[in-house]
């Protein structure tokens, strides 16, 4: 980008952004000539990935501002008047808003709602801090036609974001995401309403009660066994975290009625958009779990949870043989507790007919083998949980499945139909009774995932990324998935690939015949799957929220014998020679 397209951006921008302390940043960042860095804030406008918007906080059309959140709602607003103008006609349009922990949260929040207000909706606006999982269940709830929640999940602090959901209380997806981002690029003003006119006109609502007792009911009636946790409730101590984040009120107040005893790291249970105890607030990253790891050895607790920042996602831990803790992936979690909801469907005479449970396509195939031993059935879908209610919405309009669980690799958990989006509330209530429904066999939650293990299977799994940051960094990703998708890959790890499944293109073929492919009914994404001769499963895509590509390891290895230390040992060997080598591609891009 020239010099001169470089601030002119930049001219325009200060012009228009209503918060001066962004519109300063700019100024003084042209009062320098720091072109390479404003070239990084103008290059691009942030664009909706898998989780909405989510940038840097700061001033520029690529970073998360007042701008930025302004031109978002109005385009959002816009779409939604045109897609239902009979409603929008009759003033009967409505939203509702949520936010996080984060900076600038609750400023962004507060724009956000009065803009929807501007434009003629009834627009209910928390005033505090709630999970996403809430607000996707308000939306249902309260019946809106949209919802926003302002967060940027599991990122570092410098982070903030904007999800933004249709009226099923599911994030955006296609077209309705394209066609928002036409609006928003559209957009030549943005509407304006202060707080006390949209508060007089009724247009701004303000909630908090109305909205929380309902959810915690709903999080509290999956439950499958209230009699069993009320009985051995003492038997179980659970230390908890939210790492600065939202989850505290819902957790401690929904385990607390259940008669759980709740210790919540006390350093942690404020929220704080600073994260100062942690690098990143992600309870998928080991260091983020350190502090509540030590008080659960301190306080001899039976399970360890964690929820990131806007509670959407799950982390866990639990005592191993030596009494030190050993963390729980995604995946594993994914696989226990899809045994726990299959497992008491069955037992309590409740399987649904057709049931079925919902993955992405880079989450761990364990749990289709437990799942089928149920008689259930697994359908993949693209990464996002929004893929997952969407297919959830599938089911529900063609009467094809009945839903019993969904989940992904990366810590997000949905037991619930009222919710549309990961929840990491009620995966922690479903977990805590799990714990204690395998307490009452004599078993341990490690103990019943080892007889997973020998009933179906070790599975090694594992993820690795590298960051592309910067203008050139899309670039760079660009060219690495086209190198990959044009030559391919015929051997990882001394194994040879024996199908390459291309999402993007929507087929799958053998690399022995390229010419001969079969098509696929996944929607595009720029995904790339290699399957090795023995059935592992390595994925490849660029992140939908962070400037990074991801590559995902699953490798399945028999216990024979009952051996699974022998099982664990071989997958790992497989797994890191797989991994240097994606190691050695990423280094050469």
């Amino acid at each position: 980008m020239d010099e001169k397209t470089i601030l002119g951006r930049a001219e325009a921008y200060i012009r228009e952004e209503r918060d001066q302390s962004f519109a300063q940043e700019v100024r003084d960042l042209v009062a320098k000539k720091n072109l390479s860095e404003l070239e990084d804030r103008f290059y691009q406008d942030l664009e909706f990935g898998t989780g909405g918007l989510r940038g840097v906080i700061g001033g520029g059309t690529n970073r998360m501002n007042t701008y930025v959140i302004n031109r978002a709602t109005q385009g959002l607003a816009n779409y939604f008047i045109k897609t239902f103008p009979e409603k929008a006609k009759a003033g009967t349009l409505s939203a509702v808003v949520a936010y996080d922990s984060r900076r600038y949260s609750d400023v962004f929040a507060e724009a956000t709602a009065l803009i929807f207000a501007a434009n003629g909706f009834k627009t209910y606006l928390f005033t505090g801090l709630r999970p996403t999982p809430e607000l996707s269940f308000a939306i249902r709830s309260l019946g809106c036609d949209t919802g926003v929640v302002v967060t940027a999940s599991h990122n570092p602090p410098q982070y903030n974001g904007y999800k933004a959901y249709w009226n099923d209380g599911a994030q955006v997806t296609e077209p309705h995401d394209v066609g928002i981002i036409q609006e928003v690029n559209a957009v030549r003003e943005v509407k304006a309403l202060s707080r006390d006119e949209a508060l007089k006109l009724g247009k701004l609502v303000l909630i908090d009660s109305a909205v929380d007792g309902p959810y915690w009911s709903m999080v509290k009636s999956k439950l499958f066994r209230p009699e069993l946790i009320k009985a051995r409730a003492s038997e179980a101590k659970i230390v908890y975290t939210p790492l600065h984040g939202t989850g505290a009120m819902h957790v401690e107040k929904v385990l607390g009625d259940l008669g759980l005893t709740v210790v919540t790291v006390p350093e942690q249970r404020e929220p704080d958009g600073a994260f100062p105890t942690v690098a990143y607030p992600n309870p998928e990253e080991a260091p983020a779990l350190k502090m509540a790891l030590e008080l659960g050895m301190k306080e001899k607790a039976d399970v360890v949870m964690a929820t990131d920042p806007d509670s959407d996602r799950f982390g866990s831990a639990v005592p191993g043989p030596d009494g030190s803790f050993v963390l729980i992936s995604g995946n594993q979690m994914g696989a226990l507790l899809t045994d726990y909801i299959c497992l008491s469907l069955k037992e309590l005479g409740r399987m649904p007919a057709r049931p079925a449970l919902i993955r992405s396509i880079v989450t761990s195939a364990l749990s289709d083998r437990i799942a089928a031993s149920y008689g259930v059935e697994t359908v993949e879908c693209l990464t996002g949980f929004k893929w997952i209610a969407s297919v959830m919405a599938e089911f529900e309009r063609t009467g094809s499945h009945a839903y019993v669980f969904g989940f992904e690799e990366s810590y997000g958990y949905n037991v619930e139909t009222e919710v549309r989006d990961k929840d990491g509330v009620s995966a922690a209530a479903m977990c805590a009774e799990m714990t204690l429904y395998w307490r009452s066999k004599g078993k341990s939650l490690l103990d019943r995932l080892g007889e997973l293990w020998a009933a179906h299977g070790y599975f090694e799994e594992r993820a690795i990324s590298k960051g592309f940051p910067g203008a050139s960094g899309g670039e760079t990703m660009a060219r690495l998935m086209g190198r990959l998708r044009s030559e391919g890959l015929t051997k990882l790890g001394g194994r040879k690939v024996s199908s390459i499944r291309d999402v993007k293109e929507g087929t799958v073929y053998s690399p022995a015949d390229p010419a001969r492919k079969e098509r696929i009914t996944l929607p595009s994404s720029n995904v790339l799957q290699f399957v090795l001769e023995d059935g592992t499963v390595v994925s490849a895509r660029p992140s939908g929220t962070e400037p990074k590509i991801k590559f995902y390891i699953s490798a399945p290895v028999p216990v024979s014998g009952g051996n699974l230390a022998k099982a664990k040992a071989a997958a790992g060997e497989s797994v890191s020679a797989i991994e240097a080598e994606i190691r050695a591609i990423l280094e050469r891009a």
